[in-house]
């Protein structure tokens, strides 16, 4: 089993990079002119979509890595390299570089909302990460458990929009996202400074 402090880390950074709280203006842009009911509907939708994303990756990401060849320590520091954009244009204030566009025929809910806007290459990138670190089911079971909760706490932010938003205000949000995303750059390092310990051993020597 890992650390507990292996857990608090996972927890936090999945929540961080998902940011439900950053997805808040978008949803309000997204269901503009809807009435309650289409608001609630679109927040169960895209709430449900970052679950089964977040899981499936959870749950085969690495062996997808493994279908493609793909080593985890190069992974590794490419979803840290992923993070850490996301994380300097989260420090901006900004849109992140990785989100993608706003141009989809399909449900607004899952697309851009859902992926890749919450559930995106980071987000994916970091749970198949940290799948590679698990030490047997328990580990594998809270990663999946911490997908759901984010999941969770995604839904409570896109159905407590309109209140947070003007609790907050926009100087709010641009605080919050700030915070979040210098969080995120630490975390990103490290991904990028582990990967680079596992290609070049001798540098921790």
């Amino acid at each position: 089993m890992l650390h507990w402090n292996d857990y608090i880390q996972i927890f936090t950074a999945i929540v961080v990079i998902v940011n439900p709280l950053a997805a808040i203006p978008v949803f309000i842009g997204l269901t503009k002119g809807q009435d309650k009911a289409g608001r609630k509907k679109a927040a169960h939708i895209a709430a449900l979509a970052v679950a089964i994303i977040l899981s499936i990756a959870a749950l085969l990401g690495q062996w997808i890595l493994k279908l493609f060849n793909i080593g985890i320590p190069s992974f590794r520091i490419a979803g840290g390299i992923l993070l850490l954009l996301m994380s300097i244009s989260m420090l901006r204030a900004g849109r992140s570089p990785i989100s993608g566009s706003d141009d989809s025929d399909e449900d607004a809910a899952v697309v851009p909302l859902a992926m890749p806007l919450m559930a995106g290459p980071a987000a994916i990138s970091t749970v198949i990460i940290y799948a590679h670190k698990t030490n047997g089911w328990t580990d594998m079971a809270f990663l999946v458990v911490t997908c759901l909760v984010t999941a969770l706490i995604a839904w409570i932010a896109l159905r407590t929009a309109d209140p947070v938003s003007r609790l907050l205000g926009h100087t709010g949000i641009n605080i919050a996202v700030r915070i979040m995303g210098l969080l995120l750059a630490a975390i990103s390092i490290s991904f990028i400074t582990e990967g680079l310990a596992e290609i070049f051993p001798h540098w921790t020597k």
